[in-house]
């Protein structure tokens, strides 16, 4: 099982590179370049020089390529070109919204999915099921960004209960507690957006599994033996129809990272998402690569730890 799980690690080396090579590419072959906003009119041209030779944009791309994967071997992400500051300075400071956004909005969603879905499966055809599956196919057929906007609307302008957009500058004075509540206040409707439109996809899969346990042979053994119906839930029919999601909780991490970009715009929330935004429209080449990094980090990490999970969760895989 180590074994395999350690190759899972080693693979990531060289794909992380090429990715880093591909992105890097396409980053310069984008139209435009990040100088247009430096470069006013009226400006003369060895202003202009100056400029395009700090930038060191003259070199070909795979010069470039070299010195920038170089550099970030040394920590070194370059520097950006519109906020004139370091990118792993910039990057660092939005990756923590982020990351506290996407693991509020995975603990939410599986609190949200779990309940409900054992729920409807071991109760199928029931009311409270009927209910649940309705409730299910609406948050499949709304996108994300509708979720977050209803809720804007709901709960920021109607009730004015949360804050709507933006994250609170709090004073070094402040107590911790009273920065992890703001901190959670501003979190609140983007994390109900990004749960709502999550949860959708566990409830489907546990409540199936469920479903499906049921008529195994083993689950019809275990009640002609007599084992009390909570046991026979507990041990044999949640602990086989719960695998399908715990071996996606990667995937979801990763997902939850990259669909930030939608709410962090909807709700001005400064994490990395919106950054990569606001970089594309001003064509910040070092940031727009460092982030598509970060991007495909994290999908290579979720992948590995879903085959983790799948691994000490399913023995038939350890066989392999």
């Amino acid at each position: 099982m180590w074994n395999r799980i350690l190759r899972r690690f080693f693979f990531i080396i060289p794909q992380l590179l090429a990715f880093s090579l591909l992105v890097f590419a396409l980053a310069q072959w984008m139209p435009g370049d990040p100088l247009t906003g430096l470069i006013v009119p009226g400006m003369d041209q060895g202003s202009v020089d100056a400029i395009q030779a700090s930038a060191v944009l003259d070199n070909p791309w795979y010069i470039r390529y070299l010195q920038w994967i170089t550099n970030m071997l040394r920590g070194d992400f370059g520097l950006s070109y519109t906020y004139r500051m370091p990118v792993a300075v910039l990057v660092g400071a939005r990756l923590g919204n982020t990351l506290w956004l996407a693991a509020a909005s995975l603990l939410l969603s599986y609190l949200i999915a779990v309940p409900l879905g054992i729920y409807a499966g071991r109760f199928n055809g029931s009311l409270g099921d009927k209910i649940i599956r309705f409730l299910n196919r609406i948050s499949f057929a709304l996108p994300i960004f509708v979720v977050a906007l209803l809720l804007v609307w709901l709960f920021g302008f109607q009730l004015e209960l949360f804050p709507t957009r933006g994250m609170p500058l709090l004073p070094e004075t402040q107590s911790i507690f009273a920065s992890l509540w703001n901190r959670l206040h501003h979190l609140a409707l983007p994390t109900l957006a990004f749960a709502l439109s999550a949860s959708a996809g566990n409830i489907q899969r546990l409540r199936s599994g469920i479903i499906e346990a049921k008529q195994e042979d083993y689950v019809l053994t275990a009640r002609s033996k007599g084992v009390p119906e909570s046991m026979v839930y507990r041990r044999h029919i949640f602990r086989n129809a719960s695998m399908p999601v715990t071996s996606l909780l990667g995937y979801d991490i990763t997902g939850f990272i990259g669909s930030s970009i939608f709410i962090e715009y909807i709700f001005s929330y400064p994490g990395i998402g919106r950054l990569f935004i606001s970089s594309l429209e001003s064509r910040d080449f070092s940031v727009i690569v460092a982030l598509l990094l970060i991007y495909g980090l994290a999908a290579l990490i979720g992948t590995v730890v879903s085959d983790i999970i799948l691994t000490i969760a399913d023995p038939r895989v350890r066989m392999r």
